[in-house]
């Protein structure tokens, strides 16, 4: 994995201490090397390696194709990278042997429809010496991050945010409709970031840029289809597990040693499963909590034991939440998912041993793992008869569901109007669920319309920006083999029946599991990477963190506010509160 980082200046040649100084911004995500490459006289690239295929000089980047027309910088992985380079070698001489110059060489065969052929994670930016354009890239679900920021004669983009920091160009300027929207949502929507004029490259989306004009474009290369075709008995089982096992053993391919996450959940004991089956016995790490009987480093340690393979844990306790006066220069966006601090200890832990691990993200998506797309499943199909009259004639709003179901700590406008200053009332969106509003799909199916929100809303902008950084802030790649575009494709064109049972857990996965694995593995009830809600509520905790805040100083939050919230019961607003306090303190004054 890497980090990437460019700029083209319409009136002067690109400073390459600029380009230099956001390299060393990122160097977590590439400690292994970086390189400066003046493309033309007014784009430059930079880019910092964490090298896993050909790890000598000849896998560096930038790289150019042999005639110099086409040049890339890179972040990810092409799993698929050996199966393409087949099809390529009969008209393109590879000199090294990397997934990288397969982009090149797949680039000049087919254009930017290579991207339907890519099995992977990516973001890159490619440009096109011939065409005068550039193009940055983002892969189908948005595992690996790409910013950009535009105005006037620049475009800078970056992996992080704080790489486009270390431009005279970038004008820091706060975008107050996206500080709302933060606290709605407990990260900033796509394609918006926290500052003005700076965007996220979405998910499987590709900004196509006129380097002469600075004319932008952007395109969308796929969407999930869906269908409700009917499967043969045991087909889709089948089908997970071919497609499952491929993918596992195509994402351990590396010339480093490749590990895993292990929760003891379904998700990763499935992972390490697979990668045991091909012989491949990968060391394992865990995160526990002290003092909490569901502490998922216990089951890891059975799935571990069971499978003969390593297990590595780290253990936290109240006392690990003080690591949240580093999350602003580990996130450097504000995101307040609960699970920021566990996921950069257990990232931490394996970094240590390895730069390469397996983790589960997106299997609950793929097979409607999460309670509440459970507990929306039974409310439009129950099974009392009493139940399904009431339901038939019961309108159910799938939005508000939704709503209720994400918020951890609802801000509405009422919510939001109380807790800013007057002056910040004109930011507020008028409807502020806008974003849910964009990928919500009336025409799907009630689970379906629910998982397809997952993809988009919860994993695709809050749990893959979530892991993304807490790993590479550690110099660490995770890899998530769930997040298969075949796998998920099949998946939405069947019928709900045929993959979604509400009485099995993970219907699918469970099917391929249940001969492997121990009993008191697969009767687990459905856990998050969270650990226990009390770890939260120390309010004696946030009292000492938002004393003197910086957002009350600055006339941002009223004082009054927070004074109220922390009168009560816990309220999941105050950790939202405390998330951006930290973050503005850091980056916004």
């Amino acid at each position: 994995m890497c980090g990437i980082v460019g700029h083209i200046d319409l009136i002067t040649t690109p400073s390459k201490a600029e380009i230099e100084a956001a390299c060393t911004a990122l160097r977590h995500r590439g400690p292994d090397g970086y390189g400066i490459e003046a493309v033309t006289n007014n784009l430059i690239f930079g880019h910092t390696r964490l090298s896993f295929l050909d790890l000598g000089d000849q896998g560096r980047q930038p790289m150019f194709s042999a005639d110099r027309t086409i040049s890339i910088t890179f972040n990810g992985e092409i799993y698929n990278y050996l199966e393409l380079k087949k099809e390529l070698e009969d008209d393109y001489t590879f000199s090294t042997t990397t997934d990288t110059e397969v982009l090149l060489a797949a680039y000049r065969r087919w254009g930017m429809k290579m991207l339907d052929r890519l099995e992977g994670m990516f973001a890159f930016a490619l440009h096109d010496k011939i065409q005068e354009k550039l193009f940055l890239v983002r892969d189908f679900f948005g595992i690996k991050p790409l910013y950009y920021y535009s105005s006037g004669k620049n475009l800078i983009f970056g992996s992080e945010l704080k790489a486009l920091h270390c431009f005279s160009a970038f004008q820091k300027n706060l975008d107050w409709t996206s500080f709302c929207d933060y606290f709605v949502y407990r990260y900033v929507p796509s394609p918006k970031t926290i500052w003005e004029n700076t965007y996220k490259v979405p998910p499987a989306s590709y900004l196509e840029i006129q380097t002469k004009t600075l004319e932008k474009k952007l395109h969308t290369y796929w969407q999930p289809q869906f269908a409700e075709k009917k499967n043969k008995d045991g087909e889709l089982i089948s089908f997970v597990g071919e497609k499952l096992n491929s993918s596992v053993q195509k994402h351990a391919r590396a010339d480093v040693e490749v590990g895993s996450f292990l929760s003891g959940g379904y998700d990763s004991s499935a992972i390490v499963n697979y990668l045991v089956k091909a012989n491949y016995f990968p060391k394992t790490f865990s995160i526990g909590f002290s003092n909490w009987q569901k502490s998922e480093d216990y089951f890891a340690k059975i799935v571990a034991k069971h499978l003969n393979i390593s297990n590595d844990t780290v253990v936290a306790d109240e006392s690990s939440l003080d690591n949240i006066e580093l999350m602003p220069q580990v996130y450097d966006e504000p995101i307040a998912d609960i699970s920021i601090i566990p996921t950069y200890l257990v990232s931490q832990l394996a970094s240590k041993k390895l730069k390469a691990v397996m983790s589960g993200e997106g299997a609950d998506e793929l097979f409607g793992g999460y309670h509440w797309q459970k507990e929306f499943y039974e409310l439009h199909n129950p099974k009392k008869r009493l139940d399904q009259i009431k339901s038939f004639f019961s309108k159910k709003d799938t939005l508000a569901f939704y709503v209720r179901s994400m918020s951890m700590g609802n801000f509405d406008e009422v919510e939001l109007k109380k807790m800013l200053h007057p002056n910040l009332h004109q930011f507020i969106p008028k409807d502020v669920h806008w974003f849910y509003k964009k990928h919500f799909r009336k025409d799907l199916s009630p689970l379906k319309s629910i998982q397809y929100l997952d993809m988009k809303c919860f994993m695709g902008e809050l749990v893959l920006t979530k892991v993304d950084r807490a790993s590479m802030a550690n110099s660490l790649e995770v890899r998530v083999p769930f997040l298969n575009k075949v796998l998920f494709e099949k998946i939405f064109a069947s019928k709900e029946k045929d993959y979604y049972k509400s009485v099995e857990t993970k219907h699918l996965l469970y099917q391929n599991i249940k001969a492997d694995l121990p009993t008191e593995i697969l009767d687990r009830n459905k856990q998050g990477f969270v650990g226990p809600d009390s770890y939260y509520m120390n309010k004696n905790w946030y009292r000492k963190q938002l004393k003197n805040s910086t957002l009350v100083k600055n006339n941002i939050i009223n004082q009054p506010y927070i004074d109220d919230l922390l009168s009560r019961d816990y309220d999941w607003r105050i950790w939202k509160i405390l998330v951006m306090e930290k973050w503005f303190a850091t980056w916004g004054e």
